[in-house]
């Protein structure tokens, strides 16, 4: 039986070893929490379930759809022989959304965050050649306030929230790894001085020990650097591209590098050898320009949700996420908003082997079930997560901006207001981690932060002459920052501007051709539903016309890349079909930029 989803996970900090945990593993919905009081650590459990996929979807082999307040898992595992002397490490891609891990029946992690990568040592519980019982608690209460991206807080979809995911959602792996060894590399370009900058921060006992780093393109080494790696807790090593073989990666033009980065102990002896790849690129603001290595580049984005019929926010194949940015690509689009979800690295490989700009964003939204967003809950989850997404991230030459929270609501008082100041933590939070990048305080509606890099509004306005005066202010510093009113935000300061989300015109064609007042219920998108095609095409031209042609628009969002179940206002239909005529979609944004014109 083949494994699911079993190509290597984690493309840009790869080893040689490594041993897939995808696919059987027992589980057992635990609908009251009660689990480790009544054994369910110590014994086989009820039912069997396909991972990576999350018990809500088909491809899971259970598909239950209701809230499931907690669940386990367990797998047992043979740890290879050969690993003998080394560390033995359990990584989870991402599990939803508080999970307890136990080896051997001993406690070895706990981890808050359904979107976030983590890392278990397991080293004294599994040893090398013997078998070890994996088992995983996700608790995922319906009332727990939590960055949730677009799962819906009710038992049923509706509108512009969707099927829950719970547990365990992308790929469980074992890595054998020196007691000295490579820790998360950090990769820096530096256009002007044609160089990648590297910080390879070492796990264990470093005294002795050396980093050698080494650039290559194409079976040739261009560059390499050598440094101690005991007198710093950050060792940096600096790979200059040879000025005849500096190519920069750009959109649709993505040149990359390959890296390999070598840790050699006191006698000489390589210990530990990793594998990255980077890509030459600068990311500038200029007035209201954001400048891709020194050029305006019209960021025409589409809203990606990454969600699929039969695996939820779990993509069916690795296939299917190379096949999600070539249909962007063919609709002409150059990029996307990866909306309320991190997407898995699988997929910015891919971005960044595309030449596709992505925007990264926290799933910030519907954080409990009782209310709209989190503004009076504990925020903690919310930073530390995105810290770990920002950590895990940062190399990728594909992300050209950063937007930890979606359409954030409020009035600014005079009062205390919990949401001002995650805002700010979430904000600072992202330029303390990456000065290489803008930052968009909050996607939408309220901004609250002075000193965001990039300002934006959402706009699903359908007439484009109306949606055309709507933004006519912009020219006169006071653009348009809300799609709902009653939000207040701070002062608009000149920085960048675009609307990063308008369109999401609806269309299901089996409606058009009912009779009137045959709406389902299920279906659900922006604005009134359109009537036939010719009426796509004219409102799709006409809003696109309208923020392609103004010079002072950096770029835009379109919502969105495919329908996602009831929401029908996709270019793709769900199962990623073609609802209308590429060619035409394609026509209509490859039109000149103002904001690139000299």
């Amino acid at each position: 039986m083949s494994i699911p989803r079993s190509e290597y996970p984690r493309p840009q900090f790869m080893r040689d070893e490594w041993l897939c945990l995808n696919g059987e593993w027992q589980f057992e919905i635990d609908a009251g929490d009660s689990g480790l009081e009544r054994g369910l650590l110590e014994r086989d459990l009820a039912q069997k379930i396909t991972v990576p996929f999350c018990p809500e979807s088909e491809l899971s082999g259970i598909g239950n759809v209701d809230f499931m307040e907690s669940v386990w898992y367990r797998r047992d595992v043979n740890i290879p022989k050969e690993w003998e002397g080394k560390r033995v490490l359990l990584h989870f891609q991402a599990v939803d959304y508080d999970a307890t891990v136990w080896v051997n029946g001993e406690e070895v992690k706990r981890h808050r965050g359904g979107f976030a990568s983590f890392t278990c040592d397991i080293t004294k519980q599994a040893s090398a050649g013997a078998a070890a019982t994996i088992v995983v608690r996700a608790r995922d209460h319906k009332d727990q306030p939590k960055p949730a991206g677009k799962q819906c807080p009710d038992y049923a979809n509706r509108g512009c929230l969707y099927t829950r995911t719970t547990g365990i959602w992308q790929t469980v792996w074992l890595e054998p790894v020196p007691m000295t060894s490579f820790k998360r590399p950090r990769i820096t370009p530096n256009v002007p001085r044609r160089e990648f900058e590297i910080t390879a921060p070492v796990l264990g006992n470093p005294a002795g020990y050396e980093i050698r780093a080494a650039l290559w393109a194409k079976g040739e080494r261009l560059a390499e650097d050598v440094v101690s790696a005991e007198n710093d807790m950050a060792p940096r090593l600096r790979l200059a591209v040879p000025d005849s073989r500096a190519v920069l990666w750009e959109p649709g033009k993505p040149h990359l590098y390959d890296i390999v980065l070598t840790l050699h102990g006191p006698d000489g002896t390589a210990v530990d050898t990793v594998k990255s790849y980077a890509g030459l690129r600068a990311i500038s603001i200029q007035g209201m320009k954001v400048l891709l290595n020194g050029k305006p580049v019209f960021q025409r984005l589409v809203l990606d949700q990454g969600y699929y019929p039969d695996g939820i926010m779990t993509a069916p194949s690795d296939d299917a996420l190379r096949k999600d940015i070539e249909l962007s690509m063919a609709a002409g689009f150059n990029g996307a908003r990866l909306h309320q979800k991190v997407f898995e690295e699988r997929f910015l490989y891919y971005a960044d082997k595309l030449g596709y700009l992505v925007w990264g964003e926290f799933g910030d939204w519907h954080s409990h079930r009782g209310g709209h967003r989190f503004v009076d809950q504990d925020n903690t989850p919310f930073v530390g997560e995105w810290l770990e997404v920002l950590e895990r991230d940062y190399s990728h030459p594909s992300i050209v901006g950063w937007c930890p929270l979606n359409e954030t609501p409020g009035k600014i008082t005079d009062q205390i207001e919990p949401l001002h100041d995650v805002a700010y933590a979430m904000y600072n939070a992202a330029k303390a981690m990456d000065l290489t990048r803008p930052v968009v305080d909050t996607s939408g509606w309220a901004h609250r932060v002075v000193e965001s890099d990039i300002y934006d509004g959402h706009d699903y306005e359908q007439n484009p002459d109306r949606f055309a005066e709507r933004h006519a202010g912009l020219a006169d510093d006071n653009p348009r920052t809300e799609s709902y009113g009653g939000h207040d935000s701070v002062a608009y300061n000149g920085q960048p501007y675009f609307v990063s989300e308008f369109g999401g015109i609806w269309w299901n064609a089996e409606l058009a051709a009912a009779s009137e007042g045959s709406d389902r219920k299920e279906s659900w998108g922006y604005g009134n539903r359109i009537k036939n095609l010719d009426e796509f095409y004219a409102r799709f031209e006409g809003l696109c016309d309208v923020l392609l042609r103004d010079p002072n628009m950096f770029g835009y969002c379109y919502t969105q890349l495919t329908d996602v179940f009831q929401e029908e206002n996709g270019i793709y239909a769900f199962d990623r079909s073609e609802k209308f005529d590429m060619a035409r979609i394609n026509a209509a944004q490859m039109k000149p930029a103002a904001c690139e014109k000299p």
